[in-house]
């Protein structure tokens, strides 16, 4: 399959590109047939760096009968207002990386994530097709910044995230096995965000274009570039810690919760060799209302170490340190996190909500001056 452009729509999606998929990933599993039963690509509100279409399956008479009754398929996120409605605008390295996550890391196998049933993708078109389950078969609920989020769903969230810190917190993996993981100071995805011309001339953009993004940089009392040096800052000096894998992109709009209490992770885009409190402080910042973040946070992040050590990190940091660098931290959520979020992405409410408490966790944890301090 790989070398062809891959279906970004309901209309050239065939049961070829799925069987395709499920031959290379979950042998004995084949589709004899599918029916689209929703989608949803970018420019409706409800897709930010890729699209999903929502599929019927008919599977073969020889497959297992425990199967999902709905599939979800992510496709590369193109532009239906352009001259040339297929192009791709999505960012080929980030859907790649998707791919080698769900496929190699596999996070369903030892976290609350979807369950993948095949994934490939092409450099040629940088395009790409996911086949997972549809959480709702199971009950999910989706977290999002309008809706509001318990604090045990935040605690059950925190315990996935110890788990998957805790599983590889300074493996030796990362110079073998895990080698083609991205990393926050190198590889393809730091390019992204780091390139003048890449995601900051972005960001520059959507400042300059949004009001309400320029007034809350303003309020900070900085400057676009002067988040930028701050989120370069705080990356190299995180990448001085104690590495482990980072989901990369917990914002609660990437999270779920089951009917029995326990939450998940989505959208492994972003996963990365990184420090955990990249994972966390965006977790909790977003999760929760301003005035509950300001009450609960410490005390979180307390339980959070406490699920660390009891998962085998013996020389898990100290509480002090922990919160430093939470804090810190705080920085990728405003500069990466939200301000390159255009509003198409979400619809306005949910931008400017996450905006809003992302950024008074900035004011609030003395983030720029902490930054600062790094010399």
């Amino acid at each position: 399959m790989a070398g062809t452009r891959l279906p970004t729509d309901p209309q050239d999606l065939t049961v070829d590109h799925l069987n395709a998929l499920l031959a290379a990933q979950s042998p004995g599993v084949a589709l004899t047939d599918f029916t689209v039963t929703e989608t949803h690509l970018w420019g409706g509100g409800q897709a930010s760096s890729a699209g999903r279409m929502v599929i019927a399956p008919t599977y073969a008479a020889s497959a297992p009968r425990d199967l999902p009754r709905s599939l979800i398929i992510k496709v590369a996120k193109t532009d239906p207002t352009s001259d040339d409605p297929k192009r791709v605008r999505g960012t080929g390295a980030l859907y790649r990386n998707e791919v080698n996550v769900y496929t190699r890391l596999q996070p369903s196998t030892f976290l609350e994530a979807p369950a993948v049933l095949g994934g490939v993708y092409d450099p040629e078109t940088a395009t790409f097709l996911l086949l997972m389950e549809d959480l709702r078969d199971r009950g999910a609920s989706f977290g999002a910044v309008t809706t509001p989020v318990g604090l045990d769903t935040v605690r059950s969230l925190l315990d996935q995230l110890a788990s998957l810190h805790a599983r590889f917190w300074n493996s030796p993996d990362f110079a073998d096995g895990l080698s083609w993981m991205e990393a926050h100071t190198r590889g393809d995805l730091h390019l992204v965000f780091n390139t003048p011309q890449a995601a900051p001339a972005f960001i520059a953009q959507q400042v300059e274009q949004e009001q309400f993004k320029r007034e809350m940089v303003q309020r900070l009392g900085t400057t676009v570039d002067g988040l930028f040096r701050g989120f370069q800052r705080v990356q190299a000096h995180q990448a001085r810690l104690p590495q482990t894998v980072c989901h990369g992109d917990t914002h609660i709009g990437n999270t779920y919760a089951l009917p029995d209490g326990r939450g998940g992770l989505l959208d492994w885009q972003l996963a990365s060799q990184g420090y955990a409190m990249h994972d966390v402080s965006y977790l909790v910042a977003t999760a929760l209302p301003v005035a509950e973040r300001r009450t609960h946070e410490r005390e979180l992040l307390a339980y959070y170490r406490e699920q660390l050590l009891a998962k085998g990190v013996a020389d898990a940091p100290s509480l002090d340190d922990l919160w430093l660098e939470y804090r810190r931290a705080m920085v990728w959520g405003v500069y990466i996190g939200w301000l390159t979020t255009p509003v198409v992405n979400y619809g306005w409410e949910i931008t400017v909500m996450n905006h809003l408490r992302i950024m008074t966790a900035y004011e609030d944890l003395e983030t720029g001056r902490l930054i600062d301090a790094l010399g």
